[in-house]
Parts: C-alpha cells; sequence; structure tokens
C-alpha cells in the first residue's frame, strides 16, 4: 500500500449538494494517478464560490480532500496573509504526510515561499516538487524567483517543463497530462478527414481573458486583418473569462468578424471546439508549456503561439505550427496570415506532423514516468 499527498494551490469549491470539485486539469490528472498510488491525499484550497464549468469532481474514493483557506492575491493584504495563515497551513500538510509514503508538491505557488524550505528541511518523506511554471522565465516575480533558486538547490527531483542548457540533475523534463489514450486514437481519425478546402477557417483561444494572456492582442490583430483575410475566417472561438471581459467582448464588436464568447467550459466542451478549429492562438506573455496546447494540436488545431519557455520544444516554427517572437501586433498578424494562406496539402502536412510528441502527453504515459523515475525503487 503507498499513499501520496499533493499539496498545490488548486481552487477547489463545494457544490450546493456540498460535493467538492477542483480546477478540471489538475482534478483529471490526480485521478489517473489512483492506477499508480494506492490512496492520494490531495491538500489544496477551498473558495468559497460558486463553481465554474471547468470544474471536475474527483472519481475514486481513494481519493481524500483536504482543505486549505484560499490562500493568495495581487493585494499586500493577499500576500501578508499567506504568511500569518502559513502555521495553520503547515499543520494541515503535516497530518497528510503523516499518512503518506510520499509527496509531490506543486510550484510556483504562494505557499511555496515557506512550504518548500519546510520541506526540504524538516520533512524526511520521499517526494517531488512539480515546477509547472516557465523554468527559464526572466524578470519573474521575486516569490517564482526564490522558490526556483531554492528547488535548483536541494537533492530531491524536480519536474519542469521543457528541456534547458545546464539543467540540474535533479531536475527531470516531464510533460504535463492531458489526454487520455482514447483521445489520442478519436485525434488520429478527425486529424485524417479535417480539411481547410472550400471552407472557412474557424480560431480559437483558450485561457484566462486577461492582458497577459494576449487576449487583446488577438482582437486588435484579426481586427486589422485587410478585407479578403478577413472573408476566409468564420468563427472566432473565445474560451475563457475575466475581469476584463465585457471590455474584450466590446472590442470584439468592432471587429467586423464574428467572436463567440463562450465563458468557460466543461473539457468535454473545449474538446469539441478543438475539432471544429484549425488553430489555436495563444499570444500569451507568461507560460510554461499549456496542456491546452497539446490538446488542440492532438485534434488537428495548429498552435499559432508565442515562443516563450519550453513551448520550442514541441511546436517547430511552419512544421506542426507557426512561432512569434516578440510578442507584437506584426508579428502575430504574420503567422495568423500564413495560416490563412495555406493550402489543404500543407495543412494536412502541418497537422499530421504533431502525431509523433502527443503520445507523451498521456495520463499513461506520465503514469509510467512517475513509477520508473520518481518513486523509490
Amino acid at each position: 500500500m503507498s499513499t501520496l499527498t499533493i499539496i498545490s494551490h488548486t481552487e477547489h469549491y463545494r457544490t450546493p449538494q456540498g460535493n467538492i470539485v477542483g480546477l478540471g486539469s489538475t482534478v483529471t490528472e490526480i485521478n489517473h494517478l489512483v492506477e499508480v498510488f494506492d490512496a492520494i491525499i490531495h491538500v489544496a484550497m477551498l473558495y468559497d464560490a460558486e463553481p465554474p464549468l471547468s470544474a471536475l469532481p474527483y472519481t475514486s474514493n481513494k481519493i481524500q480532500f483536504s482543505a486549505l483557506p484560499a490562500l493568495g492575491g495581487p493585494n499586500i493584504s493577499d500576500k501578508l496573509a499567506v504568511i500569518w495563515k502559513g502555521p495553520q497551513v503547515i499543520k494541515t500538510v503535516n497530518k497528510a504526510l503523516q499518512q503518506s509514503d510520499y509527496f509531490q508538491f506543486r510550484a510556483p505557488t504562494g505557499i511555496g515561499v515557506f512550504m518548500i524550505p519546510y520541506l526540504i528541511m524538516f520533512s524526511s518523506k520521499d517526494g517531488w516538487f512539480k515546477y509547472a511554471g516557465n523554468w527559464k522565465q526572466q524578470n519573474a516575480p521575486v516569490a517564482y524567483s526564490f522558490q526556483r533558486w531554492l528547488l535548483k538547490r536541494q537533492h530531491r527531483k524536480v519536474t519542469i517543463n521543457g528541456k534547458w542548457e545546464n539543467q540540474q540533475k535533479q531536475c527531470l523534463t516531464f510533460e504535463n497530462p492531458c489526454l487520455t489514450e482514447e483521445e489520442i486514437s478519436e485525434g488520429k481519425k478527425i486529424m485524417s478527414i479535417k480539411s481547410i478546402e472550400n471552407t472557412a477557417i474557424n480560431l480559437c483561444f483558450v485561457g484566462r481573458l486577461e492582458h497577459e494572456k494576449g487576449i487583446d492582442l488577438l482582437i486588435k490583430t484579426l481586427s486589422n486583418l485587410d478585407k479578403s483575410d478577413k472573408s476566409k475566417l468564420e468563427t472566432i472561438h473565445i474560451v475563457g473569462d475575466g475581469k476584463e471581459k465585457n471590455a474584450y467582448q466590446e472590442l470584439a464588436m468592432k471587429s467586423g468578424l464574428s467572436f463567440i464568447f463562450h465563458g468557460f467550459l466543461s473539457r468535454k466542451e473545449v474538446h469539441n471546439i478543438y475539432k471544429k478549429s484549425h488553430a489555436i492562438v495563444l499570444p500569451s506573455a507568461s507560460e510554461g508549456f499549456p496542456k491546452v496546447i497539446a490538446e488542440a494540436m492532438n485534434y488537428g488545431c495548429l498552435p499559432i503561439v508565442s515562443n516563450i519557455s519550453s513551448i520550442e520544444n514541441y511546436v517547430k516554427n511552419e512544421i506542426n505550427g507557426f512561432l512569434f517572437y516578440p510578442i507584437t501586433l506584426a508579428n502575430l498578424t504574420d503567422k495568423i496570415k500564413k495560416m490563412l494562406n495555406l493550402s489543404n496539402i500543407q495543412y494536412s502536412k502541418m497537422i499530421q506532423a504533431q502525431n509523433q510528441e502527443l503520445k507523451k502527453f498521456t495520463y499513461t504515459y506520465y503514469n509510467k514516468r512517475i513509477e520508473q523515475e520518481l518513486l523509490r525503487k
């Protein structure tokens, strides 16, 4: 029998029926981890708010949720709350660790400022750290830089996005899982028949609606396309939400194009967007490696993405997608125009070029690597 404690900032909510649901991508990953561990305790944050549609329940009674107070935020008071509620966080984590054989700490996060030092100095448990952000981010927030600095100087394994020069021996390149074997199989069928011949093109954006993710740049770029390129577009699907959503909707209404703002969607609904879209556009300034890129590619949705962090390890410019940097209107315009002017033969060749890498993003592949590379033999 082996038990894993996962410590994270993952948002959880209580439904009106009293059930716990959490951030869909993380919960799905943990649901698959029961194939490796006999029991899992997830110590994470519980919010007093209505759960978004993207939130999912755990699917196994082997998974236990242990609530932390909702911590973190942009204000000074939010950051101070992380410190003065620290003892409560440590107490809750310790209780879970006492029942466990291994831990996984998911960084970077506000509580990582004190929890990573605590685990390094005071815990003898076997475990590893999962750093989901940009491992080589320049000008990262001080808290993130501090956590990265610590992880480079301790002995436990750290799973990171991308492969980097002078990578420390304990830092292992690990793909974030986001696909099932069945979805890989379904994706191959869809790619075999997907076409841009004699059809208008659908684009999509999936992520938080905020400046850092580039939603405003996307809308401005599409608005500035000439009439002939605009005529090639049918619908631009925007999946996600944010405080400035209404402003982005107003901006989109002036574009002369058909935008649909879907808000949050379930995982299945997002995959349906990928199936009918021909490209996903993510002009983001801050990423590790977004799972949505691999998910979209699986359904023949070409990535048009900013060349940051580890993205270039998987997206090869004009081979299986389009990369651009610096993140400017001119550069994004150039890539979108190239995509809109592909022949059907070129498009088919590009979406087929992504098949080999996608296997690395399956839960099966991820679980196997955990067993082989992270657990004590």
